[in-house]
């Protein structure tokens, strides 16, 4: 009887012992795929997250494009007032009997030397009638400075808001003080202070020189006068023609000679 018992009671404990180990496997089974639960859901939320991310960089980069070309595309075809359809100031009757057009670059001193030259003969002649001339402002020398796209700018600014004769004093005073090539180089106060000096007003030039308001305008001289095989400053041309002189005398005596 006592063993019958004891049977029964090592039955039972095995009995038991297996039910532990089932809950055990099953707790275990359950954990297991509670945690690959967690690990599919954590998954889905890194993928939503990266998408989110992509989708959001590429928002950023096609609105950044967007924002770009609208804000820029149409800053070459915004020329300053008074300005002629060629990047330049005229001066002088539409039908004098010579026209000159002069590339040049605020900050090269071979254009400040023929200025010097022949300045004050083009103007007497412009006055009497004999001469057209157009300056054509460019950013030639900007691989040496930034006073060169920023003084061409200032011309345009001055031209925009004061009008050609004005423009015409601003020019003058921007060769008259023409810095060395090495530097240094005036600031935006100082090419504010020449533009009120030619007769600009301060408050209607300040903003568009700091900002570089005709910058622009400015690069797509550049470019048209490129494309147009300007390769150097100065470069003249008379009725069309380009002058092929050796020397800046030769270049003047074309320039100031007989017209007509």
């Amino acid at each position: 009887m006592a063993q019958k018992k004891s049977s029964q009671k090592s039955a039972q404990d095995k009995t038991a012992a297996q039910a532990r180990r089932e809950q055990r496997q099953a707790r275990t089974e359950r954990a297991r795929a509670q945690a690959e639960e967690r690990r599919k859901a954590a998954r889905r939320k890194q993928q939503l997250t990266r998408f989110g991310v992509i989708a959001g960089v590429i928002v950023l980069l096609v609105g950044g494009w967007f924002l770009v070309t609208n804000l820029g595309s149409d800053e070459p075809d915004t020329p300053p007032a008074g300005a002629s359809d060629d990047y330049g100031l005229v001066v002088g009757e539409a039908d004098a009997p010579k026209s000159i057009v002069i590339y040049e670059d605020f900050l090269c001193p071979f254009c400040g030397q023929l200025e010097q030259t022949v300045g004050d003969q083009l103007d007497q002649q412009v006055e009497a009638g004999e001469v057209k001339v157009e300056y054509r402002p460019l950013p030639f020398l900007s691989r040496i400075s930034d006073y060169s796209p920023q003084a061409a700018n200032a011309f345009a600014v001055v031209l925009d808001a004061s009008g050609p004769e004005v423009a015409k004093e601003f020019h003058d005073l921007l060769f008259d003080n023409q810095p060395e090539e090495s530097g240094p180089f005036p600031d935006d106060d100082q090419l504010v202070e020449w533009a009120v000096e030619a007769g600009a007003t301060e408050d209607e030039v300040r903003p568009g020189i700091e900002d570089m308001a005709f910058e622009g305008w400015v690069d797509a001289a550049g470019d048209a006068a490129s494309d147009a095989d300007v390769d150097s400053t100065p470069t003249v041309l008379i009725d069309g023609e380009r002058v092929e002189g050796q020397t800046l005398d030769d270049i003047a005596n074309a320039m100031v000679g007989s017209a007509g």
